[in-house]
């Protein structure tokens, strides 16, 4: 009897254990960071974390981590759904030798960054760099001094991606780079971004792709960069590469304000920009069109004072009167 009652108190004692350990293992699906945290602590808003990297492991997947006060909060490798806001305050992220922020994640994850200011000194990498798959939104938040590219997306599989209201500025490999290889479908959508004194500002490039790949910028400025302003290129039949830029100014370029590039082997209309109620001025050449690759005007676009202007291999039926090109 002794024998039996000495078992049933084990037991007991290892289910009250579970439940006792259980609560301070949880993860919380909202999160803070400070200046003055500690990434010893639950990153509760009492007792919040010193870095992004410390909050990101006790926020719940879908959570949430937020900024209590300006501070920089360090790179992050993001490997799960998860959105970090600071736009009430100012989130750093000084990736000085690194990238600024890499993620990783599975299918069907959504990832949102707002409001971060993330900064690579002269020295850091990628800004934000994408090699999982799923949604990246980023949204009012400023890259610059990267020695690769502000944004790199290089998703492994179909994904999406948003910026907004968002500036990228002396990239040296390019303000956005959007590219990946096999069959992975790629849908981009940019509103409202500044792109600047990089390399270039925005690249789709389908080699190695055999899916379609879609980019949108609107309301937006692509200026001041050292190569191509907005460059679609392609080079297999199967990939075809698009971009619709619409009130937009690409301006002051050294290389080519719109240029799309397709492969002879790709085939007529592989690569094509849509140019629609947008400003190309200032650059060594306006629009130009490489192998298949093709610049489509919709007629109400300005393209004048480049050193060459260039014309539009095809131009829809603008309004009436006599439209711009």
């Amino acid at each position: 009897m002794n024998v039996l009652r000495f078992f049933l108190l084990i037991a007991v004692l290892l289910l009250a254990s579970v439940f006792l350990i259980a609560p301070a293992s949880a993860q919380a699906t909202r999160t803070w960071v400070s200046g003055v945290g500690n990434d010893a602590d639950p990153c509760s808003r009492t007792a919040p974390c010193k870095t992004f990297a410390g909050a990101i492991s006790k926020t719940a997947t879908a959570g949430e981590i937020n900024c209590l006060d300006p501070g920089g909060f360090g790179a992050v490798t993001i490997t799960k759904s998860i959105t970090i806001d600071c736009r009430t305050t100012e989130g750093g992220v000084l990736s000085a030798l690194v990238n600024g922020i890499i993620i990783n994640t599975p299918v069907g994850s959504v990832v949102h960054l707002r409001g971060l200011d993330i900064d690579g000194a002269g020295t850091g990498l990628d800004g934000v760099r994408m090699t999982g798959q799923g949604q990246l939104h980023i949204e009012d938040c400023n890259i610059e001094r990267v020695t690769s590219n502000g944004v790199e997306f290089l998703p492994n599989g179909a994904s999406e991606l948003y910026i907004i209201n968002t500036r990228i500025a002396e990239a040296a490999g390019g303000a956005i780079l959007i590219k990946t290889t096999g069959a992975i479908g790629i849908n981009a959508i940019l509103s409202r971004v500044e792109l600047t004194n990089s390399a270039n500002g925005i690249l789709v490039d389908g080699t190695g792709n055999t899916s379609a790949m879609n980019m949108a910028l609107t309301d937006s400025l692509v200026s001041g960069n050292t190569g191509n302003g907005v460059a679609v290129k392609s080079v297999a039949a199967a990939s075809s590469v698009r971009a619709t830029i619409v009130n937009t100014t690409i301006s002051s370029d050294a290389g080519v304000g719109v240029n799309a590039n397709g492969a002879a082997a790709s085939g007529a209309g592989s690569a094509i920009a849509f140019l629609g109620a947008s400003t190309v001025f200032g650059n060594v050449s306006g629009v130009s069109n490489t192998g298949s690759g093709a610049v489509q005007s919709f007629k109400n676009n300005m393209i004048s004072g480049n050193v060459a202007d260039g014309t539009p291999i095809t131009a829809f039926p603008g309004p009436g009167g006599t439209p711009l090109q």
